[in-house]
C-alpha cells in the first residue's frame, strides 16, 4: 500500500552537521514527526551548495522538505524548493535563526517539529539580488564586511557573542562609500556605511529591517545608514532592534518591489549571511514564491 493511501507524508530531512546545533540529537525530533504521520528520510550534506541539488534530485521521493540548519542553510534550499514547489519545514539549528524568528517557529526542535506535523502552510515572498534568492536580507557595506569576517568555526564556537566581537572589529575599520539607489520613486546618490534590502522581518540575530515589515507583503524594505560618526550606531541599537531606525535623520528608508544599487567599484553583497554577488545589483521580489510550515 502506498504512503499516500496510508495518509502519511514523506519528509526529506536535510541536516547540516556543521551548523551550531548540527549535532543536536535528532532522534526525538524524528520520532515526533513519524508519530505525526511523516515518514522521514535523513540526508546529510557537507556544503550548503548541495542542498538545492539534493532537493531536486529526490523531489519524487518527498511530499515535503525539512531543512535543519541556520539561515545560510535555509537560503541554500531556496532554489530547490522554488524549483520543486515542495513545502518547506524548518528546524532552527543555526546561530541567528532569523527566518524561524520571523515565522515564529520555536527554537526547541521538538516544538518546531510539532509545527510541521500540524501542517499549516504559509506562502511567503522571496527576495532576489542578481538572481540570487534570499529570505531575510541582502546588504552591502558593514553587514557584508561582517559576513566575510565571521568564519563557520567562530560562529560555532562563540555563537551570538561571535557576531558581537566581529562587529566591533568591522566598526573600527568602517569607511563610508558612495552609492546610487534607484527605485520606482526615482534615483538618489548617498554616502553610506551600509545599504540593506529586506524581504523578511529579522536579520543579524533579531534586528528588525522595518517596524512594519512582513515576509508576505510583496515589497522590499531598504535602509541606508548615512552616519558621519560610525560610533553613533551605539546610540541607535535600540531603534534597530525595534525596526524604528528610520526615525533617525541619518537613516534613509524606502519601500519598493525593485531596487538597483550602483557603486563606483564593485562591492560584495551578503544574502542571509553569505557573500554571493556584487554591485551593480538588481533587487526584486517574488511574491508568495515559497510555502513554509508556520504556526
Amino acid at each position: 500500500m502506498t504512503t499516500a493511501l496510508l495518509g502519511r507524508r514523506r519528509g526529506l530531512m536535510l541536516v547540516n552537521p556543521n551548523a551550531r546545533r548540527g549535532r543536536a540529537a535528532l532522534e526525538p525530533v524524528i520520532a515526533r514527526l513519524e508519530q505525526g504521520g511523516i515518514d522521514v528520510v535523513v540526508e546529510r550534506f557537507d556544503t550548503p551548495g548541495e542542498v538545492s541539488a539534493d532537493i531536486a534530485r529526490r523531489r519524487h521521493e518527498a511530499d515535503l522538505v525539512i531543512v535543519c540548519g541556520g539561515d545560510g542553510t535555509i537560503n541554500s534550499a531556496a532554489r530547490g524548493v522554488l524549483e520543486t514547489n515542495l513545502p518547506m519545514g524548518l528546524l532552527p539549528m543555526g546561530t541567528a535563526n532569523d527566518l524561524a524568528r520571523t515565522l515564529r517557529i520555536p527554537d526547541d526542535l521538538v516544538r518546531a517539529a510539532d509545527v510541521i506535523v500540524a501542517g499549516k502552510l504559509r506562502r511567503i515572498d522571496l527576495g532576489e539580488v542578481n538572481g540570487h534568492p534570499f529570505f531575510n536580507v541582502a546588504s552591502l557595506g558593514l553587514s557584508a564586511d561582517l559576513a566575510r569576517g565571521l568564519t563557520p568555526k567562530s560562529k560555532k564556537r562563540w555563537g551570538k557573542l561571535g557576531y558581537s566581537l566581529a562587529a566591533l572589529r568591522v566598526l573600527a575599520a568602517a569607511r563610508p562609500f558612495r552609492a546610487e539607489i534607484i527605485s520606482d520613486s526615482g534615483s538618489v546618490t548617498v554616502r553610506t556605511l551600509q545599504i540593506a534590502v529586506g524581504n523578511g522581518v529579522h536579520y543579524g540575530g533579531g534586528t528588525v529591517i522595518h517596524e512594519h515589515a512582513s515576509i508576505d507583503d510583496q515589497h522590499l524594505d531598504l535602509y541606508s545608514l548615512e552616519l558621519k560618526n560610525v560610533w553613533k550606531i551605539g546610540l541607535m541599537l535600540g531603534a534597530f532592534r525595534r525596526g524604528q531606525h528610520g526615525a533617525w535623520d541619518e537613516v534613509r528608508t524606502s519601500k519598493s518591489t525593485e531596487f538597483d544599487i550602483r557603486t563606483r567599484e564593485p562591492r560584495p553583497i551578503n544574502t542571509d549571511g553569505d557573500i554571493v554577488t556584487q554591485t551593480p545589483a538588481h533587487f526584486t521580489i517574488r511574491p508568495g514564491a515559497v510555502s513554509v510550515f508556520a504556526p
